[in-house]
């Protein structure tokens, strides 16, 4: 295979376009600038596979800690990590920078550059958009006011929020599933980027500097169509769950949603550059972000300046992967919620997306990687990519930032296929995590990095 370079603007997007135009029409509207969850690190039989028929619900289940996991390598591997990171821009993404944790080790690294036309070097302590990671703090603060007494997780959205969701929906959906995203309701990002369907960035352009309010995109989400009936299981992904959630939050709170995530969760973990963003701009140090859209962007362009009002609070945080490392590390140690409602946020249920399937919590997932379980979540939204995820005891982990998004080739059935930077990824993840480089033969055995699942399929037609 040969490995195409990002080392210039454009040559990802050339490569997607020569894969073919029908196939890249079929998929313009597949990662629509959507908040996303990535299945990274599933098999790929896991991944192929569908999942069980909505109308036949499954129980939740609570994960444990799996005793014949295989021991993580002991330390962090610097060389192997700094290896592995430049082998990611290498293989043609524009800049990365991370953070992996052992204990009280700590790595912190970053490569490529951060503005393809300067020639900045990108740097490790880069502020960045989070995307879907957001979810999580919301998740947190809204789990907060559970423990305070103030939501009840298993009442109808309409008991909090009367009117909002049309109809018995209003009274059959209930907090808990807007967390695990089995309420079904569609997601706004389609009617928010409309043209994105149509095989046109235009209203990814026309919306830079648009300000949604969060009533907005709900109505939104609510008036595209249900991908099923409340509750039922699997899952399906969907922003609008988590922009409902902070309505709620301002509803039991009296208070700006942004604000009781700060105060109750940005603060209490001891983040210093995590916020939600006041203006388009991102403060430095920070990088460009780059969207390729698959082709459809070419070049690339560069959306680091963005009304992120669209994401609210499923997805605007600004943060560092030292700060995120630190959150889920605090997170997963019982720092933010007591026990009783950490058990219930890592209770799994299957949550579908067009390219798999992944084990939901309440604003967190769970994959499996050969040396055991992590817990964690994923974000994407115009030119920037995240990944943070964290072992079960807190001490292991890693969190990244890409600056260059949607840089897949398309395949003839339409759908991004994963290429040399995936690969790459994935070892980087593999080193950071578990300790190990994956052996030659071992490294076509597993599924690569794969971001962006959760809009792997069109959006429309």
């Amino acid at each position: 295979m040969t490995t195409p370079s990002f080392s210039r603007p454009g040559r990802g997007a050339a490569g997607a376009r020569r894969a073919g135009r029908p196939g890249l029409r079929a998929a313009a509207g597949a990662l629509a600038g959507a908040l996303v969850l990535s299945t990274a690190f599933t098999s790929p039989a896991r991944a192929a596979t569908a999942g069980p028929d909505p109308a036949s619900p499954a129980p939740a289940t609570a994960t444990a800690p799996d005793p014949a996991s295989p021991a993580r390598a002991a330390g962090l591997d610097r060389a192997a990590l700094r290896r592995t990171l430049d082998a990611v821009h290498e293989a043609g993404m524009y800049g990365l920078y991370a953070e992996a944790r052992d204990g009280g080790q700590a790595w912190r690294g970053a490569s490529g550059v951060a503005d393809v036309v300067t020639r900045r070097p990108a740097r490790p302590d880069m502020r960045h958009r989070v995307g879907s990671i957001t979810k999580t703090f919301t998740s947190v603060a809204l789990l907060r006011q559970a423990e305070r007494g103030a939501v009840d997780l298993d009442a109808p959205v309409s008991r909090y929020l009367p009117g909002l969701i049309p109809g018995e929906r209003g009274d059959r959906i209930t907090v808990r599933m807007l967390l695990n995203h089995t309420s079904h309701i569609g997601d706004y990002i389609a009617g928010a980027f409309p043209s994105l369907l149509e095989g046109s960035p235009a209203s990814l352009d026309d919306n830079r500097f648009r300000r949604f309010a969060p009533e907005e995109l709900a109505r939104l989400g609510l008036a595209a169509e249900a991908s099923g009936e409340p509750g039922a299981l699997p899952g399906r992904y969907s922003n609008t769950n988590y922009v409902i959630a902070g309505l709620l939050l301002e509803k039991v709170t009296g208070e700006d949603a942004e604000r009781v995530i700060t105060r109750d969760v940005i603060r209490r973990a001891g983040l210093r550059d995590t916020f939600f963003p006041a203006t388009p701009r991102l403060p430095a140090p920070s990088s460009k972000a780059y969207e390729s859209m698959y082709g459809l962007i070419d070049p690339p362009r560069d959306y680091s300046v963005y009304d992120m009002s669209w994401a609210s609070t499923a997805g605007a945080l600004v943060s560092t992967m030292d700060d995120l490392n630190r959150f889920y590390r605090a997170l997963l140690r019982g720092e933010l919620i007591g026990p009783e409602r950490l058990a219930q946020m890592r209770t799994t249920v299957p949550v579908l997306s067009p390219g798999g399937r992944v084990d939901y919590g309440l604003g967190l997932y769970t994959v499996e990687l050969p040396c055991g379980r992590f817990w964690g979540h994923d974000g994407g939204v115009f030119g920037m990519t995240t990944q943070s995820l964290v072992s079960e005891d807190g001490r292991r982990e890693l969190s990244f930032g890409l600056n260059l998004t949607k840089y897949q080739r398309i395949g003839d059935d339409g759908r991004p296929q994963p290429g040399p930077i995936d690969y790459a990824m994935g070892e980087h993840m593999l080193v950071a995590l578990c300790g190990q480089v994956p052996q030659a033969e071992a490294r076509t055995a597993r599924a690569p990095f794969q971001p962006f699942a959760m809009d792997r399929a069109p959006l429309g037609r």
